[in-house]
């Protein structure tokens, strides 16, 4: 079966829509952790302390439908066992130097020489640079909060089919908008040279077919 048809069965066969909105993360002092995503410029949703002890800080990252939670008597998890947290963007230069800028400690954009080396904590099988043929899904980099649970950013420009439903497209920031939109130039301007360089006028319908189809992971226009 392939993921497109898998994709297709799971839509066909859902009874509810389930969407994954929180993720708690392990922290050793909430305060520093606040400080620290506040710091990286992410959304403060709340923060309630009761008198049992019980406290919860809810964060979300700009354009993310998900958010984090952290605080105490929320988890039995040791502060830092979170690994692997994903953060998906359109630019990952971008999105490293705006950390770096932030004074975070953030690795070199890196992608996998061996299948799963972006998980492995070592740096083994790690190579510096972007993915070969800047290729979707495969550019990297991470950084760890104060206890040490590390969030893995990866670039996303295209996405496999059946992972978008087309006729529901969104760009959750004007960043990955304003992305999709020099891909979409990029790619025009080579329309138009295999049409013998004459002006599109009707460049826009191009150009709204293109990111469509770019971020459902169905083909591309040429």
């Amino acid at each position: 079966m392939t993921s497109t048809e898998s994709a297709t069965r799971d839509r066909s066969t859902a009874t509810a829509d389930m969407k994954l909105e929180v993720v708690v993360i392990p922290v050793a002092d909430a305060d520093r952790s606040k400080a620290f995503y506040k710091k990286l410029g992410w959304r403060l949703d709340a923060d309630f302390a009761f008198d049992n002890g019980f406290r919860v800080v809810q964060f979300t990252p700009p354009g993310s439908g998900a958010s984090i939670q952290f605080g105490s008597k929320i988890t039995s998890a040791p502060p830092g066992s979170g690994l692997g947290l994903y953060l998906i963007v359109s630019d990952i230069q971008v999105a490293h130097d705006e950390f770096a800028g932030l004074g975070v400690g953030i690795s070199d954009v890196f992608h996998a020489g061996a299948p799963g080396a972006q998980f492995q904590r070592d740096g083994a099988d790690r190579v510096g640079g972007l993915a070969p043929e800047h290729a979707t899904y495969g550019s990297f980099a991470t950084f760890s909060d104060p206890d040490g649970n590390e969030w893995l950013m990866q670039e996303v420009t295209e996405r496999l089919p059946g992972r978008v439903d087309a006729s529901e497209t969104t760009f959750a920031s004007t960043a990955d908008l304003a992305n999709a939109m020099r891909r979409a130039s990029i790619a025009h301007g080579e329309h138009e040279k295999r049409q013998g360089g004459e002006y599109d006028v009707n460049w826009p319908d191009w150009y709204a077919v293109y990111m469509v189809a770019e971020q459902a992971g169905t083909e591309l226009p040429t």
